[in-house]
């Protein structure tokens, strides 16, 4: 897996298509930035935010990146990283399985997943929060533990290794020295919330530290979706000499929320907030059910609501990392680091719950060498990386008790999953006004596990084995070429490639519907073409955006295996193509007259369809088989606009009071690959102000509060909709949208208007 992740401390969300030499935690250090256009002994300085995953590699030059700082998110209520990436083009966010289980996509990397953050690799200070396997949340995000996040846009494993196959994301916390004390603030509002939070940091050219802890609460405004969740953060830096540093990172995370069911789209129409559902189990109501066996094991069912079943997720997730960083000379840096990881889950989701732990491992070393070819700079990086994750699940029948009371056990799970991967680049500054790039990646896996399937009856209990291992070899290679012609604008353009293994999980059923060995899948592939600009006319107006084209083979999708199938298995579709566009717009239309205004737009166009893939739909008499090339990819979201329109009075009286009106316009979507059903696009409506007291008021100076208004309209709306499958009726034909429209499992509504604030005092 990779590397990389360090960007420079921006005020606003920025594409930024210039490389940056490789970032180290030397504080405040001078940076020597060799720009196209620029003479060679240009020297910025800079302020160093962080580092990269496999330690602190180089800026991915000719990638397209967005960023965000803390004057995007800090001045509101920060419930969770959708909150934190609203702005920042190319991204769209959905509801997960829990308050903080924010959904992040990557130009619809994870739109099609109802948890968890998909097909992107994770980093946090430029330490892993992607495991082996693929797997990131986003539930230990506070966003006020952070200063920003950097988005690396487009396939991206010839750096960031398996998975990146849409990107990478790079949180960046907060500096010791930056916070120079002690900050303690409450978060409060509608549905019960409130989230109490300190934050602690010290920090000069020896050493920085940063220590965050939060503990955030709150009633949901679905019906049983109350929530407890407490995050701690720890970051330290100490420089052990000139050119020695180590770098501690500490994460803890512990999520106690109870989980409302997924309705279908009549549901949902019905009764958006599953009210008045706790002792029901009617569809007719609008109130989700779960089914469950009566005695645990088998025979009667019995439906039950998800708050008299006690539904919910309960998890703790712990990291621990440690880089050491150390300066052969002025050109040449060594990074090696090591990082623990360990998610365990109890999961109680639906008729059945889902418990164990998952501890990964991952270590990495690389060299980063600034040097001259032809009289010109030439930056080079290499390095390799080993993670490892081993897992031990256990999966049970939930019983009609309450509490989610454990019945028998249905299945098992050990195994294990390891990539060892090496990566190489080169950024040659081979004219004044260009640069080119290239690169190679490549990871080589190995997936094995063993599952165990029990049965019961009245008479007899049996079990079952099946044991899957699978060894995958990908390469990633990749090119840009950077051309700077003036100040003013930037031109790049990029192939980038990515890879994506299976899982253990998508292993044990076969294409015959039966449980057995499906270690036939191959790894699904992209292939990303970028074009992009970036133009700064001037400083009160910043444009950039980025057209992309991305060829995908072998994406891993679920579909039905015929009659009589024990369930859904995983299918390489043979082909897709992904294309769209990403457009960020800043700009102060009257730096004269209203010197504090200022306009943030980001959109995304995001076109993805199947051009090679049949799917097999089922009823309990026949099986056949429909072509969806040409067909719309369902989940993705085809246009996403974020709109602010912000005022922060820079002088006089009034001197700190800001606030914002934004808009957030999300349209509607394909919720199955027969394109037969849509979720429903919506518009919101938001509305902030804040106040930080300016330092001529003295001890006041300290004090920050913020009030905020969401969905000042209040609209009902779909915040998150998982896929549903097509349906095969009696006589041959596939179901029309009335049909499905009481397919459930899929929809969670938005909050309906909701009011917060917020104070947050310094000493």
């Amino acid at each position: 897996m990779a590397a990389l992740v360090a960007a420079l401390a921006t005020p606003h969300a920025r594409a930024e298509t210039q490389h940056i030499p490789p970032l180290t935690e030397r504080e405040h250090a001078p940076v020597h930035t060799h720009r196209p256009g620029k003479a060679a002994n240009t020297t910025e300085q800079i302020l160093v935010t962080g580092s990269n995953r496999a330690s602190a590699l180089t800026h991915p030059a000719g990638q397209t990146t967005f960023s965000a700082d803390r004057r995007d998110f800090g001045n509101q209520v920060g419930q969770s990283v959708a909150d934190m990436v609203v702005t920042i083009p190319g991204v769209t966010f959905t509801q997960g399985n829990g308050p903080r289980d924010t959904n992040i996509s990557i130009r619809g990397s994870g739109d099609r997943q109802s948890w968890g953050l998909k097909n992107i690799q994770v980093l946090e200070d430029g330490f892993p929060m992607t495991q082996p396997d693929g797997t990131a949340r986003a539930d230990l995000i506070d966003p006020h533990a952070y200063q920003g996040v950097d988005v690396f846009e487009g396939p991206a494993s010839t750096l960031y290794g398996n998975y990146a196959m849409n990107g990478a994301i790079n949180f960046r916390t907060r500096k010791g020295a930056d916070i120079h004390g002690l900050e303690l603030g409450s978060d409060f509002g509608s549905f019960g919330m409130f989230n109490n939070y300190a934050t602690l940091g010290f920090g000069n050219r020896h050493y920085d530290l940063m220590i965050f802890g939060s503990d955030v609460r709150g009633n949901g405004f679905i019906a049983n979706s109350r929530y407890n969740t407490s995050t701690e953060n720890i970051r330290l830096r100490v420089n052990l000499s000139a050119t020695d540093r180590l770098i501690l990172k500490f994460v803890n995370n512990v999520t106690d929320a109870f989980l409302p069911a997924r309705l279908s789209l009549n549901q949902y129409r019905a009764n958006p907030y599953q009210q008045g559902c706790a002792q029901a189990a009617s569809a007719a109501a609008g109130c989700a059910s779960v089914n469950l066996l009566v005695n645990g094991r088998y025979g009667a069912k019995e439906a039950m609501s998800p708050e008299a079943a006690g539904l919910g997720r309960f998890d703790r997730r712990t990291v621990v990392g440690l880089r050491w960083e150390h300066d052969f000379n002025s050109q040449t840096t060594w990074h090696n680091q090591f990082t623990y990881d360990q998610r365990h889950i109890d999961q109680p989701t639906s008729p059945t719950v889902y418990v164990g732990p998952y501890n990964s491992y991952a270590v990495s070393s690389d060299i980063t060498n600034h040097a001259q070819l032809a009289g010109r700079t030439l930056e080079t990086f290499g390095g390799v990386n080993f993670d490892y994750l081993d897992f031990g699940s256990q999966t049970y029948n939930v019983m009609p008790l309450g509490g989610a009371t454990r019945g028998a056990m249905s299945s098992q799970s050990y195994g294990h999953q390891w990539n060892l991967g090496a990566r190489f680049q080169e950024d040659w500054h081979f004219a004044p006004d260009w640069h080119a790039v290239v690169g190679l990646g490549g990871t080589y896996s190995d997936i094995g596990a063993t599952e165990t399937l029990y049965a019961y009856s009245a008479t007899t209990s049996s079990q079952r084995a099946i044991t899957a291992n699978r060894f995958y070899f990908n390469l990633a290679p990749e090119g840009a070429l950077i051309y700077t012609p003036s100040k003013d604008w930037t031109l790049h353009t990029r192939v980038g490639t990515a890879y994506g293994t299976p899982s253990s999980s998508n292993l044990f059923i076969t294409p015959q519907g039966q449980y057995g060995n499906n270690t036939q899948l191959q790894s699904q592939t992209s292939v990303g073409i970028d074009l992009g600009a970036d133009w700064h006319p001037s400083s009160n107006i910043n444009i950039q955006a980025t057209g992309f084209y991305e060829f995908y083979k072998n994406e891993l999708v679920s579909q039905s295996a015929g009659i009589n199938a024990v369930g859904s298995y995983t299918f390489n579709a043979p082909a897709s193509e992904h294309r769209g566009v990403v457009l960020g717009v800043e700009w102060k239309p009257l730096p004269q007259t209203l010197a504090g205004g200022r306009v943030k737009l980001s959109y995304t166009y995001d076109n993805q369809i199947y051009t090679n893939y049949t799917e097999t739909l089922s009823n309990t008499t026949l099986s056949r088989s429909f072509s969806r090339a040409g067909n719309y990819i369902p989940g993705v979201v085809p246009n996403f606009l974020n709109a602010r329109f912000l005022y922060d009075q820079p002088d006089g009286l009034l001197e700190g009071l800001g606030g914002y009106a934004e808009v957030t316009w999300r349209d509607s979507y394909w919720l199955d690959n027969a394109n037969r059903l849509k979720a429903p696009g919506y518009t919101l409506l938001n509305l902030e102000v804040h106040y930080n007291p300016p330092a001529r008021l003295g001890w006041a100076h300290r004090l920050h509060w913020y009030c905020e208004v969401q969905n000042v309209a209040n609209q009902t709306y779909i915040a998150g909709a998982s896929n549903i499958s097509d349906k095969l009726q009696s006589n041959g034909q596939q179901a029309d949208a009335a049909t499905l429209m009481n397919s459930t499992g899929s929809i969670y509504a938005g909050s309906p208007r909701a009011y917060f604030g917020g104070v947050r005092v310094r000493f």
